[in-house]
């Protein structure tokens, strides 16, 4: 009846540990905490997916608005027409080049001016 496997001798019967004598009522309550933290986990979980989804579908909408305001435009480009947002973000794109230009311009020339004074 007694194996021996490595050098050590194994009695025959069941493996692992043996069960403690555990109160039942404790082993309900535990089981209950366990179940009310598992619905916890469960109810943040979902409150934060709904809380993505949300986030997405507004995102979604807003790029939608985008999308079909740059369709107005090309619409309105086919025909010959330039909208008034593009005038303005070439005009001030213009503008912000000619304002960067002309402060380089006035650099270099004050550079060159102190340098032609000795």
């Amino acid at each position: 009846p007694f194996q021996v496997v490595g050098g050590k001798v194994k009695k025959p019967g069941k493996r692992g540990r043996k069960p403690a004598k555990i109160d039942l009522k404790a082993k309900l309550e535990r089981s209950r905490q366990s179940a009310r933290e598992c619905r916890a986990r469960k109810k943040l979980r979902y409150q934060y997916l709904e809380e993505l989804v949300s986030s997405r579908e507004r995102a979604i909408c807003a790029l939608r608005e985008e999308l079909e305001m740059y369709k107005q435009w090309c619409m309105a480009m086919d025909q010959g027409k330039i909208p008034s947002e593009i005038k303005a973000l070439l005009t001030g794109e213009e503008l912000g080049k000619a304002q960067q230009n002309s402060t380089k311009l006035a650099k270099a020339g004050k550079t060159e001016a102190n340098s032609s004074n000795p």
